[in-house]
């Protein structure tokens, strides 16, 4: 029995998977609300009640605890995870430059936009099935950089791991609360914790419950469902590398979501050989065999077919294996992370290359991208005017059109 499915070109899924289900989102709703109505209070009662806190235990870790946690790590570790969030802080500043203050002239005055950072952050980590101090890093590293006055990680259980990134990211502190709880808490404010005005980071279906019910009183970065990964593979892939990549995918999730796009059946067999070959001995089987029957196989007749299968599932992360594979980098169109030729990982990109790996997920890629310092930016614009007359009729008269009389007589008094 195949470990993938076969779908052809034209039977790809025509519905995209939804974030979150409705019986979730409901059940979120009530803890959210529990949470901003009793905040401290409420915060502690789900957070007890899903094994999170010990009753009278302290929902933060201050700067001082998260520094207890870094030297209590290895040197290795430290240097570990130093370097990766150094590679991660290059990338982001290198991005911010991208972006600037402007002025520019207009008809009797000056207009332009300032860009200046949110005042709080909260970056949420998962720890349930695995620590993720790389999403600490992602996550605090880039609001950091991006000029974020107070960052708050929130995560369940943290591991030391996860505390000590929290310290080298620069973090104000740690809730050790995860769920629609900690989303609440970050979103309304509760005991230690001010209200943010922006959250972000993955989390399991409560958390991307309770970001969508807070989105609007808050900004968020995105709805994140399981992680995906497509692969496009001629039929000179390596067929060990691509199953390689296929499982480390699916051992995030049973949910996750991995695919290969071929134009070669060939490499279809080989690839599905080495699934099972690399199953027998992956910790982590338990874990990726179920996600792996998510996923599915689309045999294309040409490379130019399974680009546009590609742009059509509009994948998180969308890794080339193909014969120059960098030549292709422009033909794609949906994708939240590109990543090009058998040296370029995914989990190379998961593990702080320096893009961020908090990407979007469910075909959300047609429409937004993945975090970055721009997450945490608010552009402001300002019109400043030394002859107002010349837009002033024009401003009047289109309100007039409207049926503003009131527009319009303001209007008038500069004309």
């Amino acid at each position: 029995m195949s470990l993938l499915r076969r779908l052809s070109p034209g039977a790809l899924p025509t519905t995209r998977r939804v974030a979150v289900d409705q019986q979730t989102l409901e059940a979120a709703s009530r803890i959210v609300d529990d949470v901003r109505r009793n905040g401290e209070a409420g915060l502690r009662t789900h957070a007890e009640r899903l094994g999170d806190l010990k009753p009278g235990a302290p929902l933060l870790v201050d700067r001082d605890g998260l520094r207890a946690a870094y030297e209590a790590s290895s040197a290795f570790e430290q240097s570990l995870l130093q370097r990766t969030a150094e590679r991660v802080r290059r990338f982001a500043v290198a991005q911010r430059a991208t972006l600037n203050d402007l002025s520019v002239a207009v008809e009797g005055g000056i207009a332009g936009h300032t860009i200046r950072p949110v005042e709080r952050a909260g970056c949420y980590a998962p720890g349930g099935r695995f620590p993720l101090p790389s999403s600490v890093l992602m996550t605090a590293v880039t609001a950091r950089t991006a000029g974020v006055q107070s960052i708050i990680v929130a995560s369940p259980r943290p591991a030391r791991v996860t505390l000590a990134a929290a310290h080298v990211a620069d973090a104000d502190g740690l809730l050790v609360v995860g769920g629609a709880q900690a989303i609440a808490a970050l979103a309304y404010g509760a005991g230690p914790v001010l209200a943010c005005d922006v959250i972000v980071g993955p989390g399991n279906r409560w958390v991307t419950a309770a970001k969508q019910l807070v989105s609007g009183h808050v900004g968020i970065d995105m709805l994140a469902g399981p992680s995906e990964l497509v692969i496009l593979a001629d039929g000179d892939a390596d067929a060990e590398l691509v199953a390689a990549d296929l499982l480390a995918q699916a051992e995030h999730d049973p949910d996750a979501l991995p695919i290969l796009v071929t134009t070669s059946s060939d490499l279809t067999i080989r690839v599905e050989a080495a699934l099972e070959a690399q199953l027998a001995t992956l910790p982590t089987a338990d874990t990726a065999r179920p996600a792996l029957s998510n996923g599915f196989v689309v045999e294309c007749p040409s490379l130019e077919v399974a680009i546009t299968v590609c742009d059509a599932l509009a994948p998180e992360h969308l890794e080339v294996l193909t014969v120059n594979a960098a030549a292709l980098r422009d033909r794609f169109a949906n994708y939240g992370g590109l990543f090009l030729g058998a040296g370029a990982a995914e989990v190379l990109g998961d593990y702080g290359a320096g893009p961020n790996h908090v990407l979007p997920t469910g075909g959300t890629a047609r429409f937004v991208g993945g975090l970055s310092v721009f997450t945490f930016l608010r552009i402001r614009t300002f019109l400043t005017m030394t002859d107002p007359r010349m837009l002033a009729i024009d401003a009047a008269a289109l309100a007039r059109l409207e049926g503003l009389e009131g527009h319009a007589r303001a209007a008038d008094r500069r004309s």
